[in-house]
């Protein structure tokens, strides 16, 4: 892929929209078992459509699916062995990052972080 630098798109104000990056981290509590604590960082990046929302049929009930892409320069994780995934709040909804992709032919410290709805539990 050609090397394009596409950064002044990407950081104008009319294509970024603020998110907010919810790390957890385990931490051992004062009772000496695990505990997940959670800080809130606010960032800006580019949202694009991966796959839209899709809803799955099931015999138990339906599903919905989606997926968003996050171009950034703010570093996030998409978990592995001692850390847990960070999971992104857009327009109301909450993401997990599943995969964060070098970008740096787009301008010097992009990723493209590919996120998934969070399932609803209850």
């Amino acid at each position: 892929m050609a090397r394009l630098d596409v950064s002044d798109v990407l950081l104008d104000p009319d294509f970024m929209d603020m998110l907010v990056c919810h790390r957890n981290a385990v931490v051992v509590g004062s009772n000496g078992r695990n505990q997940t604590q959670s800080t809130a960082t606010p960032f800006y990046g580019v949202v694009t459509t991966n796959s839209g929302f899709n809803m799955d049929r099931r015999e138990d009930g339906t599903l919905i699916k989606g997926a968003i892409n996050i171009h950034t320069q703010f570093a996030l994780l998409s978990g592995d062995n001692g850390h847990i995934a960070d999971e992104i709040e857009w327009h109301g909804k909450r993401y997990i990052v599943s995969q964060v992709l070098d970008n740096q032919h787009y301008g010097i410290g992009f990723v493209k972080a590919i996120c998934e709805l969070k399932p609803l539990s209850g």
